[in-house]
């Protein structure tokens, strides 16, 4: 496996069936936290930046010359999202020293609304997906994640600020 491949499977994880794009998600989630207990929200955030670059040229290095521009195997687009889906609960533990498992209804929602908004393809992560080479496939996914984000934010603030729970 080269340095593209092992980047964009996510170190073969894309192979795992069925629905690979539910396995990088999944896969993000342990990531996700070892990372913000290591370093809090600046730490996931720089890597889901480091992770989106990466996937970029992984991107471009495994469809080169190929048929296929968006292969099934290729997972990083989905840790790359779902980081950004998190950032929505790992901002406000980091920022108010919250215990990051306590916001464990963040996690699921932030994973649930990150796969239906890749799944779907709404609006402009429907556009994104359409663009051709590697920001086609890397954007949708990061679109995605910005609107599974916004979403976890808004939940959060109906469920605590609105409904008082």
């Amino acid at each position: 496996m080269n340095i593209a491949t092992a980047i964009g499977t996510v170190l073969g994880v894309g192979y795992l069936r069925p629905a690979p794009g539910t396995w990088g998600s999944l896969v993000a989630l342990p990531l996700a936290y070892g990372l913000h207990l290591v370093g809090g929200f600046p730490l996931l955030a720089a890597m889901t930046l480091i992770c989106t670059a990466a996937g970029l040229w992984a991107a471009a290095e495994m469809t080169r010359g190929k048929e296929d521009l968006d292969p099934s195997e290729f997972v990083m687009d989905e840790l790359a999202g779902q980081f950004l889906a998190l950032w929505a609960i790992s901002y406000p533990s980091w920022a108010h020293g919250i215990d990051i498992t306590a916001l464990w209804p963040g996690w699921v929602t932030a994973f649930v609304l990150f796969r239906l908004f890749d799944i779907l393809k709404p609006g402009p992560v429907g556009w994104a997906d359409r663009k051709k080479g590697a920001v086609g496939v890397m954007m949708d996914d990061v679109i995605a994640g910005i609107f599974a984000a916004i979403g976890v934010a808004l939940l959060a603030g109906l469920s605590h600020g609105v409904l008082g729970l």
